[in-house]
């Protein structure tokens, strides 16, 4: 699949639909939508895990706070039996579907309704993209995720089975606090990746540039750019969070979340380094063609300019004129082989005088 092709998903198929209509905007998985519950108070824990809507509807957790993750928004239905049953907006559940939202935060007065991607990188350097949705209630949160085998959020709930750390004692908005950290920290390990990346192409440029290099840089460039459109809008999202600026929001968390917005900056900051990078290593490229170019020219105009004399000579006793007093030298072959030769050295040794072989 070509880079461009794992990011670009089309949106028309919603043209004049009215708003809160459930299309899915997306990859389509094979795979069955699948929820799991984790409920836990500060001295237990439950977990369940459903494959249809019906059994989790028939299950209500009463932990004191209870975290829901969905994977699969491609099954309409369950999210559309889902929304009913807690009473989320149609046009929550229009872009949790919708998986090419812009990471965003919504105010919804009972909840919030934050969209962010998850980042995880890929075999051949490259990362893949899943839209991740979250609803933050009092005591409850929903993540909505598009079914992509695997998450970064073993270690929350490796935490939450295990009672390590303080996350059991601390409500919902600090197990939002902990995967949203968990996200951008996955970020962390692609812009490395596209590190490493970036050196490998600078070394291609210094010793051998092709076609190979600048197709390299193009598709580094194009990730890039996909990185900074999901990165810079989270910052606005985690800076509200980091604000406090809703009352699901305690003040212990708004400082844990000041922390997350910090480590969002530091990936920005990369990001936008890399990206000068990339346009510093396409100038090197151009130059390092442009100087192979001159090279070649010189050495082609080095080569014509010593067989300019020598084409003449050659020339001049080529002419089929009888009277050549030159043609009746005994040596006069071998005198001109000599005046050539040493003419092409005299040539050679002012070119490389003058530097310029």
């Amino acid at each position: 699949m070509r880079p461009n092709q794992r990011f670009n998903k089309k949106r028309s198929i919603k043209n004049g639909l009215p708003p809160g209509s459930l299309v899915h905007i997306g990859d389509t998985s094979d795979k069955a939508a699948h929820i799991s519950v984790i409920g836990y108070t500060p001295v237990g824990v439950e977990e369940h895990h459903f494959e249809q809507i019906g059994h989790y509807l028939q299950h209500p957790c009463d932990s004191t706070v209870v975290w829901v993750n969905v994977e699969g928004v491609h099954d309409i239905e369950l999210i559309r039996a889902l929304g009913e049953k807690h009473s989320f907006h149609p046009l929550v559940l229009e872009d949790i579907v919708n998986t090419v939202q812009r990471p965003k935060i919504e105010d919804y007065g009972d909840y919030l309704f934050i969209v962010l991607r998850m980042l995880r990188p890929t075999d051949d350097g490259g990362f893949s993209s899943e839209q991740l949705s979250i609803i933050l209630g009092p005591d409850y949160l929903f993540t909505f995720q598009e079914g992509i085998e695997g998450d970064p959020f073993e270690s929350v709930r490796s935490r939450i089975l295990n009672g390590k750390g303080k996350i059991r004692g601390m409500g919902a908005d600090y197990l939002a606090y902990a995967l949203i950290d968990a996200v951008v920290d996955g970020y962390f390990t692609v812009i490395e990746a596209f590190g490493e990346r970036i050196v490998d192409v600078e070394e291609e440029l210094t010793h051998a540039p092709d076609q190979k290099s600048l197709y390299r840089i193009n598709v580094i460039k194009k990730e890039i750019i996909y990185l900074r459109k999901a990165v810079w809008p989270l910052r606005e999202a985690v800076s509200f969070l980091e604000r406090g600026d809703s009352a699901l929001l305690s003040d212990a968390t708004r400082l844990y979340f000041r922390d997350v917005y910090d480590h969002t900056v530091q990936v920005i900051d990369t990001v936008e380094t890399y990206r000068d990078l990339l346009s510093g290593l396409l100038d090197i490229y151009l130059s390092s063609i442009s100087n192979r170019t001159n090279e070649v020219m010189k050495f082609l105009t080095v080569i014509g300019t010593i067989f300019m004399p020598l084409t003449f000579l050659v020339g001049v006793y080529g002419m089929n004129f009888k009277h050549f007093p030159e043609l009746e030298w005994q040596n006069g072959y071998f005198v001109l082989w000599g005046v050539m030769i040493t003419l092409s050295l005299l040539m050679i040794a002012y070119f490389k005088k003058k530097r310029w072989l």
